[in-house]
């Protein structure tokens, strides 16, 4: 103890405003202190850390404690600085100094100690934050301290200080703006999520009314790539950073994982990646080639081949059989059990890699093919590379039987284009066709083989049966046999493409089962399209049905784009839909991404209260749009909800067909709508309109 503080203790109470050491454990809190909540953990720890660093930078004020007969006890009441002693305290607690340790005070018996505690709370203006956020940053720039130095220097944790740092950081000219009111703290903080400060000014002059946080992090960052996208997934965030890519983070929001802030660099890593995947491949399975490509190219116009299927050896059938019976018996007797041993675990999953390997052998491509062919390897939606085989450039096709096409030619996209026989004049001669060898002239082949046509139209038309055989084969040809024109009916059905509709549609459940039904059909159709015909007289009705049915289903159109015109095509694919019975609960659900980050925040309120109610839309009506975004997703989650467009509207009540007046009206009703409709198709052809509007699906050519 000092000498100052030991003289502390026989000072008078006449002697206001004395300064002198006073030991710690004589100071104890002033009831008549106005600060009656007490002082948070937070402020506490944050004292604690500024006076280890730097000591007491202010005084505390104090009056002596009296007993009942107005005699000083040797205690004193602190009116001004309770938290830095409830600090001291703290650091007595830590072994930092002693319960003795001298405390800087001044004594005051002069003013209302009530009073001056109110009056050190109240006579005061906090510091700018734009000022504490530039000092924060001017202490690690002309000083050289790391965020945690700086935090263990003010009680503060690291994340705040580096928050501060970033704040530090934005463009002199914004952080006047912030000054001056003109933008929020929310803003200023969106603002902070880069560190250029030329586009952080040219973002603000460029920003309308709407001034949302989160369209301003949307500018700044959409050059850069989220670490939740695809390429980002694949290549990982420490082989991005060794690469010598930098991730940008955002420290005022939950940016999952941050910005990759080179594109260029990630579209190379993602492509060297992917080539090291398909060298490994081709090399392992022999393909002649391998594509590389971020995206699928769609626009290839190579023509493709499937696994067929492959009789298994007498030892393999055995191993399968065996395996097969071992998981069953497995199972049986391990039913009831709640967690299986993990010698068990280990079993089951060494039998199941077994039945797959062996499984996975009852298909494969043909020698030939993987001769001639190769694969394309690409990236999905959720960042793992995609392989898809078997396909046969035109240099590599197969070579054509003789005489099975002949007079044909192949383009680049492997279609065969008909010869014409105008080109050359002389051929159109009956006289001609013995000059050329022939038996017949090509003009009397045409006039035969069109009187065989009109034959055919007629017969056909007479026997449905066959008419679904023929529907099914020219569907089936065109949808698994690229190019090889081996079909008669001019039916040509056309597959729209939903990925560029429809960002990672691709890889939803939906179009997997879609992509797997479809594979299924190709594995099990024959080789050589010749045999088309015969495989599916083969299938029972039933199996046709589903072939027809698959087939048609791949042309199935209902993308509304902004341009068209074609009201009856969507009303027919309500009624579809209807029919069908279609609940797309089953296949999308309202997220930030699919949906709600998408539209405005009445639309989100609008669907919270319909799928929950209008409380809990009520409840999130003060957020701002990403975190209304959010909740909403979370509230949404298994309601069922569905957008209008997506929503299927059970069908109008039909009248009944007995009643005759009302078949009568419904006939009337429908002849009226097929003369509209006639009406505006022949409107249509007058003004030269595009004809592919009146044949949606199908490109049937004319007679």
């Amino acid at each position: 103890m000092t000498i100052n503080a030991k003289n502390a203790e026989t000072t008078i109470a006449g002697e206001s405003g004395t300064g002198v050491f006073i030991p710690l454990n004589k100071l104890k809190k002033s009831p008549r202190n106005a600060r009656k909540t007490p002082h948070s953990e937070a402020i506490i720890e944050a004292y604690a850390a500024s006076i280890a660093a730097k000591g007491m930078l202010q005084n505390l004020v104090v009056e002596p404690e009296l007993d009942g007969e107005e005699a000083e006890t040797g205690f004193y009441l602190v009116t001004i600085g309770e938290g830095r002693r409830l600090a001291q305290l703290l650091r007595v607690k830590r072994k930092e100094i002693k319960k003795t340790e001298p405390i800087r005070c001044v004594i005051d018996i002069k003013n209302d100690p009530h009073e001056i505690s109110l009056d050190e709370n109240v006579t005061r203006e906090n510091m700018s934050p734009a000022d504490q956020f530039e000092a924060f940053r001017r202490l690690s720039e002309e000083r050289g301290w790391g965020a945690e130095e700086i935090a263990a220097r003010f009680g503060i944790t690291a994340h705040v200080v580096r928050q501060r740092l970033r704040l530090g950081a934005v463009s002199s000219k914004l952080m006047q703006v912030y000054r001056d009111g003109g933008l929020t703290l929310d803003q200023l903080m969106a603002f902070a999520i880069a560190d250029d400060h030329a586009r952080q000014e040219q973002v603000f002059e460029n920003l309308s009314y709407n001034r949302e946080p989160y369209l301003i992090r949307r500018e700044l960052t959409r050059a850069h790539v989220a670490a939740s996208d695809r390429r980002a997934v694949f290549i990982g965030a420490a082989d991005y950073i060794d690469a010598g890519g930098m991730i940008i983070r955002d420290l005022f929001t939950d940016d999952r994982g941050g910005f990759y802030d080179d594109p260029a660099l990630l579209d190379r890593m993602v492509i060297e990646k992917l080539q090291g995947i398909a060298e490994t491949i081709s090399q392992a399975e022999g393909w002649k080639w391998a594509d590389v490509h971020i995206d699928y190219p769609h626009a290839h116009g190579l023509r493709r081949h499937y696994p067929q299927p492959v009789v298994l050896s007498e030892e393999d059938e055995a191993a399968y059989q065996t395996a097969f019976e071992t998981f069953n018996q497995l199972t049986e007797q391990w039913r009831s059990a709640e967690e299986l041993p993990d010698d068990v675990d280990q079993r089951f999953g060494e039998l199941e890699a077994e039945i797959e390997r062996i499984d996975a052998m009852r298909h494969a491509y043909d020698p030939e093919v993987v001769e001639r062919g190769g694969l394309f390897v690409m990236l999905s939606h959720d960042g793992t590379a995609r392989i898809e085989r078997g396909f046969i450039r035109a240099d590599d096709e197969f070579p054509v039987p003789e005489g099975s096409d002949e007079g044909h030619t192949i383009n680049g996209d492997g279609e065969i284009i008909e010869a014409d026989a105008s080109s050359d004049p002389d051929r159109g001669n009956d006289e001609d066709a013995e000059e050329d060898g022939k038996p017949l002239s090509d003009l009397l082949v045409r006039d035969l083989t069109a009187h065989r046509t009109l034959g055919l139209r007629l017969a056909l038309g007479e026997q449905p049966d066959i008419v679904l055989i023929a529907v099914t084969h020219t569907l089936a040809a065109q949808a698994f046999y690229q190019g090889m024109e081996a079909h008669c009916l001019e039916i040509r059905p056309t597959s729209t493409y939903l990925g560029g509709h429809a960002d990672g549609i691709e890889d939803t459940a939906a179009a997997k089962a879609l992509a797997d039904r479809h594979a299924g059909w190709a594995a099990d159709m024959p080789a050589d399209v010749a045999d088309l015909w015969g495989f599916i007289v083969g299938l029972n009705p039933a199996s046709v049905m589903a072939l027809f049915a698959h087939c048609a289903s791949l042309t199935v159109n209902a993308v509304k784009q902004p341009w068209e015109r074609k009201p009856r095509a969507h009303e027919t694919v309500d009624r579809l839909a209807a029919a069908l019975g279609l609940d797309m609960t089953a296949h999308w659900t309202p997220t930030v991404r699919t949906y709600l980050g998408r539209i405005t925040k009445a639309n989100i309120l609008a669907a919270v209260s319909e799928a929950v109610s209008s409380e809990a839309a009520e409840r999130l009506a003060a957020l701002k749009k990403q975190p209304m975004a959010e909740a909403g997703e979370q509230l949404l989650a298994g309601t069922g909800w569905l957008p209008a467009l997506l929503r299927t509207v059970e069908p109008a009540t039909v009248a009944d067909p007995l009643d005759i007046e009302a078949g009568d009206t419904i006939a009337d009703e429908a002849s009226a709508a097929d003369q509209v409709s006639l009406d505006d198709a022949h409107a249509a052809c007058s003004e030269g309109d595009d004809a592919s509007e009146a044949g949606e699906g199908f490109d049937v050519a004319a007679e």
